[in-house]
């Protein structure tokens, strides 16, 4: 085989293993700031508050009110909020959410961020961002939002539900599953996002038996770290247009999303992908990428079915149109009926099938 290929290393720096929040004062101190604001969702103020404790004299202030999808509206208020705190930094602790809403600070101030992940969810190795207006979610890349620092603690997942761990890593998953068949792949990140799916896969059912062993949640971070970088190495496909469109359209829970939809997504590209499928289901022990993937959330208890999330069959048409229309660049050419078969499938549970 005659390679070729681009790849764009993404600054940054990763500061990961137990107790490492506690680094957290001197890496403020490292981007030459002195007042952060630190951001997270109502449900997780006390962290937050512990987390400014940590901070002493260069906390400025606390924002507790990231949701998912970030709204325009709340992202604004977070913006007018910083520029009220005379914030020189943000320190988002949390899941994608709070990540999110450091994003929309930093594309509006350029405002330096320090992500301090309690999920595993991934955005805060990517420079990609999302806001939601009118009931659609646009995103988009800009280096700007990319965290100049992420603290990888482990010991700050061991509060994070079984239930939570498990959605929360398939949707880890899911970046590592669309970077082994991005069109812009290459063999850098391959390596990192079949790695990312191992170690998932491999602790995810421990931490559903034992939500406490530290082995488990740190080996899970340490693949949704990969998963992070992957995604923000190269451009996601069908399986991430999908979640944007059901989750901005219909406000659904993102990684219960990412969960329901992964394996269908990537039965549509089975085809298209072969060497791709060879690597998931290697990675998964399985001899099916799709179904290897379903399996894994049956095992996991995690959510299979759309329906359960609160759709309506009645939405799966308005669903199939928006998705197809300004398609990601993905491994098979996007039809329109094949997408609404595909959403009819994860609407209702059934196993992979398209």
């Amino acid at each position: 085989m005659i390679r070729r290929f681009t790849y764009d290393q993404l600054p940054g720096r990763v500061v990961f293993g137990a107790g490492t929040l506690a680094r957290l004062p001197d890496e403020v101190v490292r981007l030459g700031a002195e007042r952060a604001i630190v951001l997270s969702t109502p449900e997780q103020t006390a962290v937050a508050q512990n987390v400014a404790r940590h901070l002493g004299a260069r906390s400025a202030g606390i924002f507790p009110k990231a949701v998912m999808h970030v709204p325009i509206e709340t992202a604004r208020e977070a913006r007018a909020e910083a520029r009220r705190l005379n914030a020189d930094c943000a320190v988002a602790v949390g899941g994608g959410s709070t990540t999110g809403l450091g994003k929309a600070i930093a594309l509006d101030s350029g405002l330096p961020i320090i992500a301090v992940p309690t999920t595993y969810a991934g955005s805060e190795m990517t420079p990609i961002w999302g806001l939601t207006e009118g009931g659609l979610k646009k995103t988009g890349r800009d280096p700007r939002v990319l965290p100049r620092t992420v603290i990888y603690d482990p010991t700050l997942t061991l509060s994070l539900p079984a239930a939570l761990s498990a959605t929360s890593g398939m949707n880890a998953i899911a970046h590592c599953v669309e970077a082994l068949y991005a069109v812009d792949a290459n063999p850098i990140v391959s390596m990192w996002a079949a790695e990312g799916i191992r170690a998932l896969a491999a602790a995810l059912p421990v931490i559903m038996a034992r939500p406490d062993d530290p082995a488990a949640r740190s080996d899970a971070l340490y693949g949704a770290w990969l998963a992070g970088a992957s995604l923000g190495a190269v451009g996601m496909a069908l399986h991430h247009k999908l979640c944007h469109t059901l989750g901005g359209t219909f406000n659904l829970p993102h990684a219960e999303t990412h969960t329901i939809v992964l394996p269908h997504a990537t039965a549509y590209n089975r085809d298209a992908a072969p060497e791709a499928m060879a690597r998931i289901a290697h990675a998964l022990g399985a001899g099916d990428a799709a179904l290897g993937l379903h399996a894994l959330a049956q095992r996991l208890g995690a959510p299979t079915a759309l329906r359960t999330l609160g759709v309506q069959e009645a939405d799966l048409d308005r669903a199939a149109d928006i998705a197809s229309r300004e398609p990601y660049p993905n491994p098979r050419p996007i039809d329109r009926a094949a997408i609404r078969a595909l959403l009819q499938d994860a609407w209702s549970g059934a196993p992979p099938s398209v």
